[in-house]
């Protein structure tokens, strides 16, 4: 009799060429990190752990699990910080034109105000918030702009209510994109992004983004070989030695279950079915077998919208380290002081005992007598009490932890020691405070700027015939609502995210300038003569951003002094026109008299 025939999962699948390419890569390319993985997912062990019973310190052996918290203290505090400096204020984007058409002020304002009103809606500050932590944790970020048309649909009259429309930022988490770690820069490796949906979620995204051109038989061909997986025993298939699904035991529970596995390519790639290289493609793939989407890159940006940043660049390496990664050895040492000094605690507390000769048994505890026979004796075995003394240790690597991180102790808001002039904290605190402004900026411009731009290249490319935008209008100080046109933000330029930036800066000029007007050399009249006050105030409108409260004007001072002159004669003139009324009615017995003056002083 012969033996049933087993098949290959590859054989049941009978997936494309080109996606199984796309696989394949994928799987390479994750294997290629395995270590930088395995190095993250410690770091993060020490920032999440409650004691080191469930990290590395746990090899020890010490009776006690203390953990203290460094590096998640040192997490939270560089992420305050830079949150506060990329954000300072709602309005830390500036439109910055190329050419005539686009340096108006009416351009400025209309495409300042449509990615201003993008992001409010959008969603951007809180996934750039994750991104910060993902460029803590990690030491690498990456985003994704999409163009998006929410909608809901009343459960009552069925009517459908059109949600947010237009360009939105996605946070990329780390462990879910996978390139080329040894390309030139990110922008010339592909990209492979992996995802996990449901299977109705995947068919409502089909369905209601035909933008996307998404391919509907494909959805009908994984759902046809998920019938077939539920139907055919365990015996009937072999496992492909190259067919894996992270997060699922093995390949039947994966097809059994309700969900799929996406990946999405970004980039270039050489079709060796067709013999076909296609540039600058976005291609779907599920299952790791089919293709359920490809197409050219609509963007104008001629590359995908993917950004990446990383904390601190290696050289011929794309994944770059965090600042949390070196300090790991020092967040072990100080577990380890921490608790073999109190490991010595309790046996100087509750000391070891050695027994000589014969010992009656007895319990240890104040005033327990122990009655011992000849040459017996009870003693007690103490540690050296200098153990005692790992708190300084303890202390001096919390300092250096908080240095290399780059986040001064200044930035918690402890002062170092010593007295010191104004001149010399300013001095100090822009010493200190240079990694810290460097990382922010870096973040600003290579991560933060591109993503913007994106988006409102999303926005022109893809928007309606017009939008209604809130808006506040600059000459009056109001808000008001604007319709904007796929023109009105159409203009050759950039946009520039500038809170890191200007955070810096201004501080810095503002410091110097209030140093500088109390000095003796503005007051020289040789000196102030060549000084612009206009410009000061320009200056301090521009350092304070102050600009929307319109306090900066020219001669505005001189003009409000005499409107409040005129207000004051105009009120010194109704006093003296009602006076009379104020005397009362006439006397008739005196109607014709002269009015009397004042008594005559004696």
């Amino acid at each position: 009799m012969a033996s049933k025939q087993t098949l290959t999962v590859r054989d049941a699948l009978n997936g494309d060429q080109l996606a199984e390419q796309i696989s394949n890569q994928y799987m390479e390319w994750d294997n290629f990190r395995t270590g930088w993985v395995n190095e993250k997912k410690e770091v993060r062990e020490y920032i999440f752990a409650t004691d080191t019973s469930r990290t590395s310190n746990a090899a020890n052996g010490w009776k006690n699990t203390t953990h203290i918290p460094k590096l998640c203290q040192i997490r939270d505090n560089l992420y305050a910080n830079y949150i506060s400096a990329i954000f300072p204020h709602d309005r830390a984007i500036k439109w910055e034109g190329d050419d005539r058409t686009g340096a108006t002020k009416k351009k400025r304002q209309a495409v300042e105000a449509y990615i201003e009103n993008k992001v409010r809606l959008g969603g951007f500050v809180p996934e750039v918030e994750k991104c910060i932590y993902d460029f803590i944790d990690y030491g690498n970020a990456f985003g994704l702009v999409e163009y998006v048309n929410e909608t809901t649909k009343d459960a009552l009259t069925g009517e459908e209510i059109q949600g947010y429309v237009g360009p939105k930022f996605r946070r990329i988490s780390p462990l879910d994109i996978v390139f080329n770690p040894v390309a030139a820069t990110f922008r010339e490796t592909p990209k492979i992004i992996r995802s996990i949906m449901t299977l109705g979620a995947l068919r409502k995204e089909v369905s209601s983004s035909p933008e996307k051109q998404y391919l509907e038989g494909v959805f009908d061909r994984i759902m046809e070989v998920r019938h077939k997986m539920k139907s055919a025993a365990h015996s009937d298939y072999s496992k492909g030695e190259d067919f894996q699904i992270a997060g699922f035991a093995n390949y039947l529970d994966y097809f059994n279950s309700q969900y799929v596995e996406v990946l999405d390519f970004y980039g270039d790639i050489y079709d060796e079915d067709t013999d076909e290289f296609l540039e600058n493609q976005v291609i779907s793939v599920v299952d790791r077998s089919y293709i359920l989407r490809k197409e050219a890159n609509p963007s104008w940006l001629g590359a995908s919208t993917l950004q990446h940043v990383g904390w601190r660049s290696r050289q011929d390496n794309l994944y770059a380290m965090g600042p949390l990664d070196n300090l790991l050895g020092m967040q072990y040492r100080i577990d380890h002081l921490e608790n073999a000094k109190a490991d010595a605690m309790d046996l100087i507390i509750h000391p070891v005992m050695k027994i000589r000769g014969f010992v009656e048994d007895f319990d240890y505890g104040p005033g327990e007598r122990i009655y011992v026979g000849d040459d017996g004796d009870v003693d007690f075995m103490r540690p050296d009490t200098t153990v005692l003394v790992a708190d300084n240790q303890i202390a001096i690597y919390e300092n250096k932890m908080e240095e290399m991180a780059g986040a001064p102790r200044q930035a918690m808001g402890f002062r170092t020691p010593g007295e010191k002039t104004a001149f010399e904290v300013q001095i100090l605190e822009n010493g200190s405070n240079k990694i810290f402004l460097n990382k922010t900026s870096y973040f600003e411009r290579i991560f933060l700027e591109p993503i913007l731009n994106s988006m409102l290249e999303a926005g022109r490319r893809l928007m309606g015939p017009s939008e209604s935008i809130r808006q506040v209008d600059e000459d009056f100080n109001v808000t008001a609502f604007r319709t904007i046109t796929r023109e009105d933000i159409t203009a050759k330029g950039k946009l520039r995210p500038i809170g890191a930036r200007h955070f810096a800066r201004n501080a810095n000029i503002l410091q110097n300038l209030v140093q500088l007007s109390n000095t003796p050399l503005l007051q020289d009249p040789k000196v102030a003569s060549h000084i612009s006050g206009k410009g000061i105030a320009k200056l301090v409108e521009e350092l304070l951003d102050l600009e929307k409260f319109d306090l900066v004007r020219d001669n505005v001072a001189v003009e409000e002094t005499l409107e409040t002159q005129q207000l004051a004669s105009q009120a010194q003139q109704m006093l003296m026109e009602s006076q009379p009324d104020q005397m009362g009615p006439p006397d008739e017995n005196n109607m014709g008299a002269a009015p009397q003056g004042p008594p005559r002083a004696r």
